[in-house]
């Protein structure tokens, strides 16, 4: 049953994806995401060496590497996927979204939780990174090749680098025409200083 629901993920998320069985021999997100299950079995049986074995042959096949003791929910969704990197002490909810290149890592050497937890339905675009032991709330939006360092709050769209909220309540992110925020900043700053030149220039000529 997960697998026929995860199946029938991709093929909401992927207009390119044209039957079940498609998806199923041909997606390497979908095996990656199989052979994970495996492993992940395996490491909380003890079985720690082939939990590891089996993630790294997954990695050597698929080129996504998902380590066993990570947690995983349900229907995750890894599109193209390759080049992905999820964490030991990673957590990922349901109905979550990942693209190729994405990285859910740790920031140092510290024992216990180094990596990140992503809420519900968190969509987290291609070559983003998100480094250390924070939360990402249901339903946030991470745009591509941002570099998201601490907790973002839910129904939020983080961009740039470091990673900022740009949007928030839901907003559906456009990958296209996501907003700058350095950009936004900058536009903020001329136009404080038009405005300060402006008075400046009316104080000269009330002088005169």
């Amino acid at each position: 049953m997960r697998l026929k629901e995860t199946i029938e993920a991709y093929r909401r998320n992927d207009p390119a994806a044209r039957s079940g069985w498609e998806v199923f021999w041909l997606y390497n997100g979908l095996h990656a995401t199989m052979y994970y299950r495996v492993a992940h079995w395996l490491y909380e049986h003890r079985l720690r060496f082939l939990g590891r074995w089996v993630s790294q042959f997954a990695r050597r096949r698929t080129g996504i590497e998902i380590h066993p003791a990570a947690k995983i929910g349900r229907r995750l969704v890894i599109d193209h996927g390759t080049g992905i990197v999820i964490g030991a002490t990673t957590e990922i909810g349901d109905d979550c979204l990942l693209y190729q290149n994405v990285t859910l890592g740790g920031t140092g050497m510290t024992n216990g939780k180094r990596h990140p937890t992503l809420g519900n339905n968190v969509m987290v675009g291609s070559g983003a990174k998100v480094l250390g032991p924070f939360k990402v709330g249901d339903n946030a939006r991470i745009a591509a090749n941002s570099v998201v360092l601490h907790e973002v709050p839910p129904d939020s769209t983080v961009v740039g680098v470091p990673g900022r909220v740009v949007r928030r309540n839901g907003e559906k992110l456009d990958h296209i025409h996501t907003p700058d925020p350095v950009r936004l900043e900058l536009d903020a700053l001329y136009a404080r200083i038009e405005k300060l030149e402006e008075k400046l220039k009316e104080d000269q000529d009330v002088s005169l």
